[in-house]
């Protein structure tokens, strides 16, 4: 049986993917720590619900995330910066590990708190970055 898809909803489809693909590097980091906050908030409230299963998939999802975030960093020009956040990133998978294991909320609202400082930094080098080129009178 094949599926027939509203035209609207494969217009949306094809809006999404633009949107990926188009972004750029900084912005699809971002994308990464949004959809991790996301989740983070989700399993939050699973757990305080009692919903163990959405909790788990909600933190599954985070780790695949914050996986994808150690897979971004470049630790030959990243020096000492990437170390540190590698470091940083594999400790919030112990914590979410930790949260799945136990179904407590602490780890999880650490793992919040720690991801967006980081994503409050990336923000502000974004910001940097495009106020620098901007006054450089060069186009962004």
């Amino acid at each position: 049986m094949k599926t027939v898809m509203n035209p609207q909803h494969a217009g949306y489809q094809a809006y999404k993917k633009n949107k990926y693909e188009t972004a750029s590097p900084h912005k699809l980091i971002s994308l990464l720590y949004t959809a991790c906050l996301q989740n983070g908030n989700r399993a939050k409230q699973a757990l305080v619900e009692g919903k163990k299963e959405e909790a788990h998939t909600a933190i599954l999802k985070m780790q695949d995330i914050v996986y994808e975030l150690i897979a971004c960093l470049n630790e030959e020009q990243g020096g000492e910066l990437s170390q540190n956040l590698k470091r940083i990133y594999l400790y919030v998978i112990d914590r979410l590990v930790e949260a799945n294991l136990q179904k407590t909320v602490e780890p999880i609202e650490e793992v919040i708190e720690l991801i967006e400082s980081i994503r409050s930094a990336w923000e502000q080098i974004g910001k940097d970055i495009h106020m620098g080129l901007a006054s450089n009178g060069t186009s962004v």
